[in-house]
């Protein structure tokens, strides 16, 4: 270890997070899409609700340690920026009806590529390359001036917010809202029967808790060089795709980790379970459709500073308060989508 630098250190935290989280999507069904068309349109909510064991293993393992000096919550991206409501609403809106259109979201595309399917890598390539354009390239004056990023003043987010009002630890509220889902999941017994699945759903909180903790660690040791970050896949997969084209060893990042450990861990996950087959695009009008929703997700990602992985699971799991607006206004963004994929916008 005294050999790697700090990108590459972190880089491995990222890769052992992406692993889980990809054999967690493979092996437990944990997808944001799919949990969302499968409680609507297919009678299952167990995948929506093991959604709840995911947040709430994230969301305590998190708070719990930040308490213990661990994990560096005022460190994140979700918690140095000013919270603005409208970039996560209008985002969030945005990276919901395009992850409908792609029929997957950032990690869904990266699991089912590592899977085989041929056409997930054009959705990754194309959402990587559209989250640049807005977060560097020509659309960046236009989401800066209608979203600005301004630096934080003080503490803010549902734990600060909580401390505030009642004078109680944050660690409280975290404790409460994680036992809230929790409860919920374990509430719908088709899923209590799925030990497959809450296993791995416990997996993929743990992962987040990992990561922060991980990165947090080598913030301290590298005196600021290297971010706390979480998972995330609309930035770091356009950043995994520069690495790729441009970098040398010296340029690896978390965001590259990530990203690859994603792929391994669907891909392990794929051959596990038999599920790993080369799949292929036959419909133009099908690709036109994934390439514009990856598109749309790779902007309205960067607008929302986060995707439904990195805001959904890992900006609640620090209690940021664009964590929950951000997911559900991706939530409602995915319904319409799914709403005109499959019965078009007639009145019922």
């Amino acid at each position: 270890m005294d050999d790697l630098n700090f990108g590459a250190v972190a880089a491995i935290v990222g890769l052992v997070g992406g692993i889980a989280l990809g054999l967690a999507a493979r092996l437990g069904n944990f997808c944001t899409l799919g949990a969302i068309e499968s409680a609507v349109y297919g009678e299952d909510q167990r995948r929506l609700r093991l959604w709840g064991i995911v947040l709430g293993t994230a969301i305590l393992g998190t708070q719990l340690g930040a308490a213990a000096g661990a994990i560096d919550l005022a460190g994140s991206y979700y918690h140095q920026i000013a919270w603005n409501p409208w970039a996560s609403i209008f985002g969030g809106l945005v990276f919901g009806y395009g992850m409908a259109l792609a029929g997957n979201c950032g990690l869904g595309a990266l699991v089912r590529f590592g899977g085989g399917d041929l056409r997930s890598m054009v959705v990754v390539v194309v959402m990587g390359i559209a989250g640049f354009v807005a977060l560097s390239g020509p659309l960046a004056p236009l989401r800066i001036w209608l979203f600005p990023q301004e630096i934080s003043t003080g503490p803010q987010g549902i734990g600060a917010s909580f401390t505030a009002l009642t004078g109680l630890p944050a660690t409280l509220a975290a404790a409460a809202i994680a036992a809230g889902l929790v409860v919920w999941a374990l509430a719908h017994d088709p899923l209590r029967r799925s030990p497959r699945m809450l296993a791995w759903g416990v997996v993929a909180g743990l992962a987040v808790v990992w990561t922060l903790a991980g990165t947090t660690w080598i913030n301290q040791q590298s005196f600021g060089e290297i971010a706390v970050e979480g998972p995330s896949f609309t930035a770091p997969i356009g950043r995994t795709l520069i690495f790729l084209m441009t970098s040398t060893a010296g340029g690896i990042t978390f965001s590259v980790g990530s990203v690859a450990g994603v792929l391994f861990g669907s891909l392990a996950g794929s051959t596990i379970r038999g599920l790993f087959r080369w799949e292929a695009c036959d419909d133009p009008r099908e690709l036109g459709r994934q390439v514009s929703g990856a598109a749309l997700m790779g902007v309205g990602g960067v607008v929302a500073v986060g995707c439904s992985v990195g805001q959904g699971v890992t900006a609640f799991a620090t209690l940021a308060w664009s964590g929950p607006v951000t997911l559900a206004a991706i939530v409602a963004g995915a319904l319409l989508g799914l709403r005109q994929l499959m019965l078009g916008f007639q009145p019922d």
